[in-house]
């Protein structure tokens, strides 16, 4: 008999007939807040399932993306996926049609969910994917479509809930990809299930709650926020909500309405989240930010106990609303100026470190006596070494990904044939505690926490005719809210056809306006910002490869 521990499509059954009545999932409209119990949550995912199965006759294995912002009717696909045997595709809403175009073509999916915003480059995609035969809209209120919504499709539902193996695959996550392809990374319900196993036992001390209601801003095509999120936290048996916006005006005002305790973050919005309340102090009487500067400096780093800080800064806490309790980072390096400045106020920031690869976490930083600058202590079921050659971290355990969807090679790039993953991280360790020193790789971390790799940008602008040679690379921040991340930078060589037609600042706008013009077929996140142009040639290795290290001293970056 199978035991329903250790079978993820169970688990969430169980819990949606556990908490019924309580609140799963929610988001603030312009209409006021949308609440799913999980109750609600499981009755929409067996009514889709029911109709993906009996009415579009999907099989076993097919694939199915989902094109939408982070909303309760993403976790209905995400489960009705699990209880039909698909495999879910989650998609990056940022995405241009050219690069949904490329990863769709690798996947073939069957059925695709969209939200009504992104309903047009649904459409437009169904052209020229031959496997993408349904389309099936998540909204309340279709406008201007006669396709079947979430909402219009049967309300029966009776079928048999496909159950599988540990070792099938649950997800595929795409990410950038070195050659300028994306990756897509797959997941398989065993990852998942070390995950929960893993994340229930280091988090078990911080959420004492049974009443624990998450805020988060990470959208849901992004692992850790589907692995944690939505599946662990759900397991939990707390309330997520979901927010699409990242001012943090609107975030307090969203902790305050609905008494968050936890908020899922980014490091980039903590920083500015501080600069927020260091406003605060400012627009405060003068006998009040001396008191606050004199706490701060000189009591509260003494002081073990939250609920004193609670008192101490309680103007601070009262923009939280009061009950609010700690962050969770990742994604990005947090600054750890930032994380000192909520830790002395009484608000812990909790990091987690991995990869897409990783499932994604695999290490947590939690506990009163943590070191700050670690990005915490390896997950139980992880082991980890430091490749003495290199100085990477390698890691091993059964949240390690399947491997790349149809790409072998890579894979065995990726994992050797001892079963450790290469991270492409320099590290080192102590007594399982991660401190990250640097990256092997070229990828460039971004404030968001969004990773872009130089290949896929250079991939695209490698087609024009008017750039001899071009390199991208991460420009690192210095100061300011973005401390320590980097920004695209880009060193062109023109061609000579293109210098014999323009010279000077007309030659520097031709090439400019033609990078601009090539980077809309990639999402803004990953267009180039500093663009540099010299006559001299860029540097390369023997085999031709051009040395990013030599291109950035070559231009002074």
């Amino acid at each position: 008999m199978r035991k329903r521990e250790t079978n993820v499509l169970s688990i969430l059954e169980d819990k949606t007939n556990d908490y019924a009545r309580k609140t799963a999932l929610g988001m603030k409209t312009s209409f006021g807040w949308r609440e799913l119990t999980y109750d609600g949550l499981g009755l929409m995912a067996r009514r889709l399932a029911s109709y993906l199965i009996n009415d579009l006759g999907i099989q076993k294995e097919e694939k199915m993306a989902i094109l939408s912002e982070s909303k309760p009717e993403f976790g209905v696909c995400v489960l009705a996926s699990v209880i039909s045997g698909m495999i879910t595709v989650p998609l990056d809403i940022k995405l241009t049609i050219y690069e949904l175009t490329s990863i769709l073509t690798d996947c073939m999916p069957s059925v695709l969910l969209v939200s009504q915003t992104y309903l047009d480059k649904a459409l437009e995609l169904q052209k020229s994917i031959p496997s993408l035969k349904h389309i099936i809209i998540m909204d309340e209120q279709p406008v201007g479509s006669e396709l079947p919504s979430l909402y219009t499709i049967p309300s029966n539902y009776t079928c048999k809930w496909r159950h599988r193996s540990r070792k099938s695959t649950a997800l595929i996550i795409y990410t950038s990809g070195t050659t300028g392809a994306p990756k897509g990374v797959m997941t398989s319900f065993g990852n998942i299930l070390a995950q929960l196993k893993d994340l229930n036992e280091v988090m078990k001390p911080i959420f004492t709650r049974k009443d624990t209601r998450i805020l988060s801003i990470l959208p849901m095509n992004h692992l850790f926020e589907l692995t944690v999120g939505f599946t662990t936290f759900l397991n939990m048996g707390f309330s997520v909500y979901y927010t699409q916006s990242l001012k943090p005006k609107d975030c307090l005002n969203m902790i305050k309405d609905r008494n968050i305790h936890f908020m899922i973050s980014v490091p980039a919005f903590l920083r500015l989240l501080r600069t927020t309340l260091e406003a605060e102090i400012r627009n405060a009487p003068k006998f009040y930010q001396f008191l606050f500067k004199f706490n701060f400096l000189y009591v509260a780093k003494f002081l073990p106990f939250r609920w004193i800080k609670k008192i101490l800064f309680r103007r601070l806490h009262n923009c939280f609303g009061g009950h609010f309790r700690s962050f969770m980072s990742g994604g990005a390096p947090y600054d750890f100026e930032t994380a000192k400045f909520f830790r002395r106020i009484g608000i812990e920031v909790y990091e987690g470190y991995g990869l897409t690869e990783t499932s994604p976490v695999a290490s947590f930083n939690c506990g009163w006596n943590r070191d700050l600058r670690s990005v915490g202590k390896l997950l139980p079921g992880f082991e980890g070494k430091i490749d003495k050659e290199t100085g990477e971290l390698l890691l091993r355990g059964p949240s390690i990904m399947k491997g790349y969807h149809n790409q072998p090679e890579l894979t065995a790039e990726a994992i050797d044939k001892d079963g450790w993953f290469h991270t492409g991280d320099k590290a080192r360790l102590e007594n399982r505690n991660v401190y990250i020193t640097g990256r092997l790789k070229n990828m460039i971390v971004l404030s968001g926490g969004k990773k872009v790799f130089p290949e896929e940008v250079e991939a695209v602008l490698e087609k024009s005719d008017k750039f001899a040679e071009l390199c991208v690379f991460g420009h690192s921040r210095e100061g300011g809210a973005k401390d320590g991340t980097e920004d695209i930078a880009l060193v062109i060589v023109p061609s000579e056809k293109i210098k014999a037609e323009y010279q000077g600042a007309e030659l520097e706008k031709t090439l400019k306006d033609e990078v601009k013009r090539l980077s809309k077929q990639l999402a803004p996140y990953k267009r180039p910002i500093n663009i540099v142009i010299t006559d001299k040639a860029l540097p390369r290795t023997a085999t031709r490869k051009i040395q990013r290290r030599k291109v950035k001293e070559l231009v002074n970056m």
